[in-house]
Protein backbone atom coordinates (compact mmCIF):
# COMPACT_ATOMS: atom_id res chain seq x y z
CA UNK A 1 0.00 0.00 0.00
CA UNK A 2 1.64 3.33 -0.60
CA UNK A 3 1.43 5.91 2.19
CA UNK A 4 1.05 9.11 -0.01
CA UNK A 5 -2.66 9.17 0.65
CA UNK A 6 -2.34 9.00 4.24
CA UNK A 7 0.10 12.43 4.61
CA UNK A 8 -2.29 14.42 2.84
CA UNK A 9 -4.62 16.48 4.19
CA UNK A 10 -8.78 16.94 3.05
CA UNK A 11 -9.83 19.53 1.32
CA UNK A 12 -13.15 21.51 1.27
CA UNK A 13 -15.37 19.97 -1.37
CA UNK A 14 -17.59 22.25 -3.64
CA UNK A 15 -20.59 20.81 -5.09
CA UNK A 16 -19.24 22.29 -8.69
CA UNK A 17 -16.21 19.99 -9.04
CA UNK A 18 -16.91 16.75 -10.59
CA UNK A 19 -16.62 13.50 -8.83
CA UNK A 20 -13.63 11.17 -9.98
CA UNK A 21 -14.00 9.58 -13.24
CA UNK A 22 -13.41 6.00 -13.43
CA UNK A 23 -9.75 6.15 -14.21
CA UNK A 24 -8.91 7.97 -11.29
CA UNK A 25 -10.61 5.88 -9.13
CA UNK A 26 -8.76 3.12 -10.19
CA UNK A 27 -5.58 4.51 -9.90
CA UNK A 28 -6.35 5.95 -6.23
CA UNK A 29 -7.91 2.11 -5.54
CA UNK A 30 -4.80 0.99 -6.05
CA UNK A 31 -3.03 3.05 -3.45
CA UNK A 32 -5.55 1.04 -0.70
CA UNK A 33 -5.35 -2.37 1.17
CA UNK A 34 -9.05 -3.92 0.65
CA UNK A 35 -11.00 -1.69 0.07
CA UNK A 36 -14.03 -2.17 -2.28
CA UNK A 37 -15.52 0.41 -4.75
CA UNK A 38 -19.32 -0.11 -5.11
CA UNK A 39 -22.09 2.32 -6.57
CA UNK A 40 -20.35 5.57 -5.95
CA UNK A 41 -18.37 4.26 -2.69
CA UNK A 42 -15.90 3.06 -1.02
CA UNK A 43 -16.29 0.61 1.70
CA UNK A 44 -14.14 -1.52 3.99
CA UNK A 45 -14.78 -4.10 6.86
CA UNK A 46 -13.28 -4.29 10.12
CA UNK A 47 -12.68 -7.25 12.62
CA UNK A 48 -11.76 -6.87 16.52
CA UNK A 49 -11.35 -9.49 19.07
CA UNK A 50 -14.24 -7.62 21.08
CA UNK A 51 -16.83 -5.05 21.55
CA UNK A 52 -14.25 -2.63 23.37
CA UNK A 53 -11.94 -2.88 20.63
CA UNK A 54 -14.36 -2.09 17.99
CA UNK A 55 -15.32 1.02 19.76
CA UNK A 56 -12.41 1.90 20.11
CA UNK A 57 -11.83 2.13 16.94
CA UNK A 58 -14.89 3.38 15.83
CA UNK A 59 -13.83 6.59 18.10
CA UNK A 60 -11.10 6.99 16.38
CA UNK A 61 -12.08 7.08 12.76
CA UNK A 62 -14.73 9.52 14.67
CA UNK A 63 -11.20 11.81 15.23
CA UNK A 64 -9.73 11.59 12.10
CA UNK A 65 -12.94 12.25 10.36
CA UNK A 66 -13.45 15.75 12.53
CA UNK A 67 -10.00 16.52 12.07
CA UNK A 68 -10.54 15.89 8.57
CA UNK A 69 -13.83 17.29 8.36
CA UNK A 70 -15.07 14.41 6.18
CA UNK A 71 -17.32 11.91 7.71
CA UNK A 72 -17.90 8.35 6.89
CA UNK A 73 -21.10 6.19 7.46
CA UNK A 74 -19.86 3.49 9.85
CA UNK A 75 -21.75 0.46 10.75
CA UNK A 76 -21.11 -1.34 13.75
CA UNK A 77 -21.68 -4.69 15.55
CA UNK A 78 -20.06 -6.69 18.25
CA UNK A 79 -16.76 -7.40 16.79
CA UNK A 80 -16.93 -5.73 13.54
CA UNK A 81 -16.91 -2.35 11.81
CA UNK A 82 -17.92 -1.08 8.21
CA UNK A 83 -16.38 2.10 7.10
CA UNK A 84 -17.99 3.55 3.58
CA UNK A 85 -16.80 6.89 2.28
CA UNK A 86 -18.50 9.03 -0.41
CA UNK A 87 -18.82 12.66 -0.54
CA UNK A 88 -22.64 13.42 -1.05
CA UNK A 89 -21.68 17.42 -1.99
CA UNK A 90 -20.72 15.97 -5.30
CA UNK A 91 -22.79 12.93 -5.44
CA UNK A 92 -19.50 10.37 -5.67
CA UNK A 93 -16.17 9.94 -5.18
CA UNK A 94 -13.37 12.77 -4.33
CA UNK A 95 -9.66 12.52 -3.40
CA UNK A 96 -10.88 13.07 0.26
CA UNK A 97 -12.49 9.83 0.38
CA UNK A 98 -9.05 8.02 -0.29
CA UNK A 99 -7.38 10.11 1.68
CA UNK A 100 -9.27 9.27 5.01
CA UNK A 101 -9.34 5.48 3.87
CA UNK A 102 -6.01 5.54 4.13
CA UNK A 103 -5.74 7.26 7.42
CA UNK A 104 -7.99 4.78 8.35
CA UNK A 105 -6.09 2.13 7.68
CA UNK A 106 -3.07 3.21 9.00
CA UNK A 107 -4.68 3.81 12.13
CA UNK A 108 -5.84 0.23 12.24
CA UNK A 109 -2.27 -0.76 11.94
CA UNK A 110 -0.87 0.94 15.02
Amino acid sequence: MNNDLATKQCKPCEGTMPPLSPAEITLLMQQLDGWEFMDKMIRKDYSFKNHYQTLAFVNAVAWISHREDHHPDVTVGYNKCRVEYMTHAIGGLSENDFICAAKVDTLFKI
